[in-house]
């Protein structure tokens, strides 16, 4: 299996076996160097199984896998040099502070004491943890534990990273400052390969997503395009006068084909598209009739809405109603445009 220079993984049929079941079935996987790819899928999809078969940290049963064309199998003392690892739980030692942990990690990754004890000083003001540095783990929040754990995946300072739902069980604070942590690692020129079980932290920071559900791959692409494989946008107006409501359903029907929706106690109508400059027609007509209209909103399919359609259930599958959302965190709302009544007059 021959890999190009933009890819940092290379994964063809991977499959791993626990008994009679398969946890991973005939993945394939690319992941170019530079971005954030991001493994969606809920508790059991086998994330966390194929993460761990990358990093040699599982043999694989079945089909090949390269990190930076080098063969996982085979080759395993060079890829792990070449990747860090974080999981979804903090791997530090609670007895030691936080710069002996990165000492430690830096030691047994064959690095000198000098040049550890400088990696451990810049990795712990990169991730705002000086103040803390000579604490003991155990008087460490989630969030700061989470944090020296994905330090301590640096200290070799490794082209690849793996994190595996590296936000689970945090605050929202918290979870958006391990966001903007891995964003940074991108600009400095790593490559993050993430697994998660929450539509917005896709949504958010994964330039790719692979969808998958039961050890499948079920569908991948950007975030945009697979919004775009499994639902139609919808143009949503909030009218002036709710007297108009009647007409200005029919004149959407008319022009779209497809039947509005509308709710006379909100003044609100749905307008499905199939075609982004359908909108303008329905804009242009209604002005046209007089139609008042107080504010519109351009709302695409959700990765919920994307995961439902897909895989029949939510991220949870536990959860009866097919709604994402794990551990008292939701999904991703739909995505929208606004527009004020002034600038659709400028636009029309």
């Amino acid at each position: 299996m021959n890999s190009t220079n933009t890819l940092a993984v290379r994964a063809q049929g991977l499959v791993k076996t626990f008994g009679d079941q398969r946890a991973v079935d005939g993945i394939d996987l690319e992941v170019h160097r530079g971005e954030v790819f991001g493994v969606l899928g809920p508790n059991g999809a086998g994330k966390t199984t194929m993460l761990k078969m990358l990093a040699t940290l599982l043999p694989i049963d079945g089909g090949t896998a390269e990190v930076f064309g080098h063969d996982v199998s085979r080759e395993g003392h060079v890829v792990r040099q070449l990747l860090g690892v974080t999981g979804q739980y903090a791997s530090v030692d609670e007895n030691l502070t936080a710069t002996e942990n990165l000492l430690l990690f830096g030691r047994l990754q064959g690095l000198s004491r000098g040049e550890s004890r400088r990696r451990a000083g810049t990795l712990l003001e990169q991730f705002d943890l000086t103040e803390a540095a000579a604490k003991p783990i155990s008087a460490f929040s989630g969030g700061m534990r989470r944090r020296l754990d994905l330090a301590a995946s640096l200290i070799t300072r490794p082209p690849l990273i793996f994190l595996d739902e590296p936000t689970t069980g945090l605050d929202p604070r918290t979870r958006g400052q391990m966001w903007d942590t891995i964003r940074e690692l991108v600009t400095e020129g790593c490559t993050v390969l993430l697994t998660t079980q929450y539509l917005d932290e896709a949504d958010q920071l994964a330039d790719r997503i692979a969808v998958i559900d039961r050890g499948v791959k079920v569908a991948q692409g950007t975030s945009d395009e697979l919004k775009s494989s499994v639902g139609r946008s919808s143009l949503v107006l909030h009218l002036a006068d709710p007297a108009d409501l009647q007409a200005a359903t029919e004149t959407a029907r008319r022009l779209v084909g497809e039947e509005p929706v509308p709710s006379p106690e909100s003044r609100r109508l749905a307008v499905p598209l199939e075609r982004s400059d359908q909108a303008v027609d329905v804009l242009v007509a209604l002005r046209e009739q007089g139609v008042g209209i107080e504010s519109l909103t351009v709302q695409k399919p959700s990765l919920d809405e994307v995961f439902m359609a897909l895989t029949g259930h939510g991220t949870d599958p536990s959860d009866p109603s097919g709604t994402s959302g794990t551990s008292g965190t939701s999904g991703t709302a739909s995505s929208t445009t606004s527009t004020t009544t002034s600038e659709l007059e400028a636009a029309s």
